[in-house]
């Protein structure tokens, strides 16, 4: 009887500025029978440090996040900084 930790990414992307949510699961496996898992989310927007990150992550980015996304991302953010 071996316990074992496995994690594993899902990713979905979401608005027009691609924001990228990220669905990490642990799951805790006996003999290939999961017994418990737990889900942990996260969002990331243009302009996060992703140099941690995992080679997967920045590639899907650097698909996503265009210049011409950036800066729709950037426009909308000063809007809301002035309350437009």
């Amino acid at each position: 009887m071996a316990l074992t930790k496995e994690i594993t990414y899902d990713y979905d992307i979401r608005s027009e500025y691609k924001h990228i949510n990220e669905r990490r699961k642990t799951a805790v496996v006996e003999d290939g029978e999961e017994l418990s898992f737990s889900y942990h989310r996260r969002v990331l927007t243009i302009g996060d440090d992703l140099s941690s990150e995992s080679d997967e992550l920045k590639a899907l980015s650097s698909s996503l996040w265009t210049p011409a996304v950036s800066a729709s991302y950037s426009l909308f953010q000063t809007s809301q900084s002035l309350g437009l």
